[in-house]
Parts: structure tokens; C-alpha cells; sequence
């Protein structure tokens, strides 16, 4: 079932990659849209959505003992909260840029607090995972692809490479490689990427 899903998979991605290509060479080279286009799609937000707040982008983890040093001692994200659930045997991590010393002390303020940040993460471990030698998750980077990474902005893309080369992170791109100079890609335990920009100079590009 698996291997059939996987071969549906890719035959889905291969036809939608000729259909592509086929619109391409019919109205001529692909491009995408333009300001103007783009403006035209939206719309006024909805008013009863004015209190919908970006929380969380979710991607499961190996091992949190690999994974919570990455994301505190790297990037400098604390646990805002840690959620276990045995009768499915799986935790949840909640890693955020926010004050740890604003962290309500009783358990059910501290998830509602957790929970109401913006752009956290929301690393999830299955247990046993850590001790599967054949377990890996797939990235969305290779094919097929999909999910590609988070980003965080620093201050100093290249003083940040130096911390990073001191603390012996894996690189995807350095800020100097390919042609979009001056930020950065790196990987975090599982492999997944992300990206290390300074908003000022993307402004620029």
C-alpha cells in the first residue's frame, strides 16, 4: 500500500509537471504574476477575522534531545510550553522567541499563554523514534517537494555564520554561495532548513 501510494504519488507530480510544461510552451515562457495581478486577488480580511493570530508551524522531530539544544542554544527559542499525550505516546514542544520570565508558573496559564504567542514551533515527537536507526522524515526539499523551511531574521547574517561555524552547524547555503548573496540556509537535527536573513538587505535585493 505504501509503495503504491508513493508510485501514485510520483506519477501525479511527473503528470502535473508535463502538464506544466505543456501550458508553458503554449503561451509562451512561464512567468509569474504580476504586482497588479496579485493586488486584484485580494480582498478587504473578513472583520471576524481580525483576532486570527499566525501561531504555530508544526514538523515532527526524531529525538527532542537533538532537537530543543538546536532550537535554544543556536537560535535562541525557549520551551514555551511541553504538552504529553501517553495513551498516543507522543509530546509536543513549543519553542518561541518570548521572555521566559513572563511564563505563567500554573501549568493551565502557561499552555494558554504558550498557545496565544505568535510564530512558534510546535516540534513533535512520536516516542521510540530516537531509537529507530532507519527513521528519518522527509524535509519537502527533495522530491517530492512541498514544505521548504522557516525563516529567522537576524541582525547580522555573517556574524551569525561565524556563531554558527563555531558551533559546528550544517549548512544548506552560505551567505556568499549562488546567486541570491548575503543570506543563509542551514539545517537543524532532522534536516529540515532554514533560512538566516537580515530584512534590510532583502529589501535591497
Amino acid at each position: 500500500m505504501v509503495r503504491l501510494t508513493v508510485g501514485r504519488l510520483f506519477y501525479n507530480t511527473c503528470a502535473s509537471l508535463i502538464r506544466t510544461s505543456a501550458i508553458a510552451r503554449t503561451m509562451g515562457e512561464a512567468q509569474g504574476l504580476t504586482d497588479k495581478e496579485a493586488k486584484e486577488l485580494l480582498k478587504l480580511p473578513d472583520a471576524e477575522t481580525k483576532d486570527f493570530l499566525f501561531q504555530q508551524t508544526m514538523y515532527r522531530i526524531k529525538d527532542p534531545r537533538a532537537s530543543i539544544p538546536f532550537y535554544n542554544e543556536v537560535l535562541g527559542m525557549n520551551l514555551l510550553c511541553k504538552l504529553d499525550f501517553p495513551e498516543a505516546q507522543f509530546s509536543l514542544y513549543f519553542m518561541g522567541y518570548e521572555d521566559i520570565a513572563k511564563q505563567p508558573a500554573d501549568r493551565k496559564e502557561c499552555v494558554k499563554w504558550a498557545m496565544s504567542r505568535k510564530a512558534t514551533l510546535e516540534l513533535t515527537h512520536n516516542w521510540g523514534t530516537e531509537s529507530d536507526p532507519d527513521q528519518k522524515y522527509h524535509n519537502g526539499n527533495s522530491d517530492p517537494r512541498g514544505y521548504g523551511h522557516i525563516g529567522i531574521m537576524v541582525p547580522d547574517v555573517e556574524k551569525a555564520c561565524e556563531r554558527f561555524d563555531r558551533l559546528g552547524v550544517e549548512y544548506v547555503k552560505r551567505p556568499e554561495d549562488g546567486r541570491m548573496k548575503g543570506l543563509a540556509f542551514i539545517k537543524d537535527p532532522d534536516g529540515y532548513w532554514i533560512e538566516i536573513f537580515n530584512a534590510s538587505k532583502v529589501a535591497g535585493m
